[in-house]
């Protein structure tokens, strides 16, 4: 994975924040209801500069965490999947901004559906990278049970696999429909998978005597 996409991610997130800066009103909508109706604002400044900031800190993190990782060793088993997983966020955040941009300056942009489609998306995108994360601190499923057995860690994301891709398919294509209540389906079909995946890690660790195991590989 080539490490200058993260920066290309930032730098146009700003751009597109400087273009539209003088196009936004003096609050910009930043929260919205079920209906697309606004919620709650932000001032211009913050709502410009908000996820950028957030999508900078990423990219800073993206080479720094591997070095401060107990298990650092292990991401270079997985390096490519681990900045995969690091820019799925990021773009998912740089979409977000622009539809946050493109409302603000006045476009007809659908935010109720902008946002379920974004997430299913990326769910998505995560569900086909996680079975091949490696044991560590930062990224995949970590619960106590995973973070102890390897043996653990790799039968636990075999299935997040499929389970983030089933939840993402439901959370995309209720956004697609423009199902009025697609935002607050999310939560709860987030929720679902990952209570699925918490418990499965538990009992897989309880089949395993509850004794860390290394992996195979």
């Amino acid at each position: 994975m080539r490490k200058w996409i993260p920066w290309l991610i930032v730098i146009v997130a700003i751009i597109a924040s400087i273009v539209q800066y003088s196009h936004l009103p003096a609050r910009v909508p930043t929260h919205w209801g079920a209906h697309g109706q606004v919620t709650g604002t932000s001032p211009r400044l913050w709502a410009a500069v908000m996820l950028p900031f957030v999508i900078t800190v990423i990219a800073i993190m993206i080479p720094l965490i591997p070095r401060i990782d107990p298990r650092g060793a292990n991401y270079e088993k997985f390096s490519g999947t681990f900045q995969s997983i690091m820019i799925t966020i990021m773009l998912l955040l740089l979409v977000l901004h622009a539809a946050l941009l493109a409302q603000g300056a006045g476009y007809p942009v659908h935010i109720e559906r902008w946002v379920p489609v974004g997430v299913g998306a990326m769910l998505i995108v995560l569900g086909n990278l996680l079975p091949r994360a490696r044991p560590n601190w930062f990224v995949g499923v970590r619960t106590p049970w995973t973070l102890s057995s390897d043996r653990v860690w790799e039968k636990t994301h075999r299935l997040a696999g499929y389970v983030f891709v089933i939840a993402g398919a439901v959370v995309l294509v209720v956004g697609l429909l423009g199902i009025r209540v697609a935002p607050f389906l999310m939560g709860p079909i987030i929720g679902i998978a990952a209570l699925l995946l918490v418990v499965y890690s538990y009992v897989e660790w309880r089949r395993e005597g509850g004794v860390p195991r290394p992996s195979s590989n």
